[in-house]
């Protein structure tokens, strides 16, 4: 049995492992052009800053594949035959194979503004990005970041380290609005701008300016914002295109099943590049997160290894770095009061910056619904583990400390607001 994973991102990666932890003897193959051996994307900026080397970002060394028995093959696949079940590789000519995963990923998503296609401009997301931002970059004085979420943060900050001046765009009147109540959004502003980037909200790019490479940004405001260097972090779309004429079905990503199947027998897809066609209750058709990714992948090998598994991601979890702020969120948190959502929130002020925790709980259950933290690491399995069981929102507070490491931060907790506002409570401790 040949095994074949198109992607060797940590999803590619994942279902290569649960694969071989199953079958010893069978043949797996994972081909990747964006570099021979699999890096730890998510530490890419600290290449940037000088704080880890690219070697530092490998997190299996050179024996794990060959003593795995992992074949590694650096190629595009450029067409995809599900029948004859062959892939037809740019310099290697065709390989077989008995199942396939296709696990490719996203690319940055642009969105047709006029001169984007000048030098100068770029996403994150691949290595070659990374190279790209290096030469390009490194040496710019004055940059441009377009988009607010994750990545667009990670620009600034690696920007910043080399002294350049940025300047931070974002469509909403708040930043992360799309992810954070309002109190969370203005602690954040405050953090970005601690750092010395200028933030722009409600401003939206209109046009790049420049002969062969960029020069400046129009806005949406009517400024012109001097750029070396544009940064473009508008989110990102599945890495799809190269399969239009592969016979399999597709929306916006890879459809597939709960097992991660597509429309093709023995063909899987998993990671950015696959869509649900039944998304799972409270979750997005596609995901395009490192957690989900990996859940993902090790769905994907099961099904690869001949054993189908439903995906089962669990409670939502997603964690990041805003500059000096660390951020968590377990389960699902609203950014916008409601009345159907008990909400309850403490913060401080310490020495290394803010803190925060909020809970917010089903008014008509009490049942828990998501924890959300700045500045202030949480236990997520005993969290995850409260959500799943539907511990109520006096309870999830009283054991609160349980769930942090920083139990004395915890203890000055609140009780739910009877009035079903959001409302702050006073340090009760």
């Amino acid at each position: 049995m040949h095994i074949a994973i198109v992607g060797n991102g940590i999803t590619g990666v994942t279902a290569s492992r649960v694969v071989r932890r199953r079958h010893p003897d069978w043949r797996i193959t994972v081909i990747s052009d964006e570099a021979p051996t699999h890096y730890a994307r998510t530490a890419w900026m600290y290449v940037y800053m000088g704080h880890l080397t690219r070697e530092h970002t490998q997190p299996y060394a050179e024996h794990f594949w060959t003593d795995n028995r992992i074949e590694r093959v650096h190629d595009r696949v450029t067409h995809l035959d599900a029948r004859g079940k062959t892939l037809r590789l740019q310099k290697g000519g065709p390989l077989a194979w008995d199942r396939l995963l296709l696990a490719t990923g996203s690319i940055p998503a642009f969105y047709g503004w006029p001169g984007q296609d000048l030098a100068g401009i770029q996403g994150l997301y691949h290595l070659q990005d990374l190279d790209r931002m290096e030469r390009e970059a490194g040496s710019a004085k004055r940059a441009v970041v377009v988009g607010g979420g994750l990545i667009g943060v990670e620009m600034a900050e690696m920007l910043r380290t080399r002294g350049t001046h940025v300047s931070f765009l974002i469509r909403e009147g708040r930043y992360m609005a799309h992810a954070m109540p309002k109190r969370e959004s203005r602690l954040l502003e405050h953090e970005i701008a601690r750092h010395h980037v200028d933030l722009h909200l409600r401003t939206e790019p209109v046009t790049f300016q420049g002969k062969d490479r960029v020069q400046s940004v129009r806005t949406s405001t009517d400024v012109t914002l001097m750029a070396d260097w544009v940064g473009i972090a508008t989110g990102v779309r599945p890495n799809i295109d190269w399969l239009k004429d592969a016979g399999i079905d597709t929306a916006r990503g890879i459809l597939v099943d709960r097992q991660m199947r597509t429309s093709a027998p023995d063909v899987f897809a998993a990671g950015d590049c696959a869509e649900a066609r039944e998304p799972l209750a409270g979750r997005a058709a596609i995901e395009p997160l490192w957690y989900t990714g990996r859940i993902q992948g090790a769905t994907a090998g099961m099904g690869l290894a001949g054993s189908p598994t439903p995906y089962a991601p669990g409670v939502f979890f997603n964690s990041a770095k805003f500059f000096d702020i660390e951020w968590q969120v377990v389960g699902r948190i609203a950014p916008e009061p409601s009345p159907e959502i008990v909400d309850a929130y403490t913060e401080d002020e310490t020495p290394h910056g803010p803190r925060l925790i909020r809970l917010q709980a089903d008014t008509a259950s009490g049942a828990l619904l998501g924890v959300h933290a700045l500045g202030i690491r949480l236990r997520q399995s005993v969290i995850s583990d409260w959500i799943a069981r539907g511990v109520s929102l006096d309870d999830a507070l009283r054991d609160l400390p349980l769930a942090s490491f920083d139990p004395e931060f915890s203890r000055a907790i609140l009780v739910p607001d009877l009035s079903r506002q959001s409302q702050r409570i006073a340090n009760l401790g």
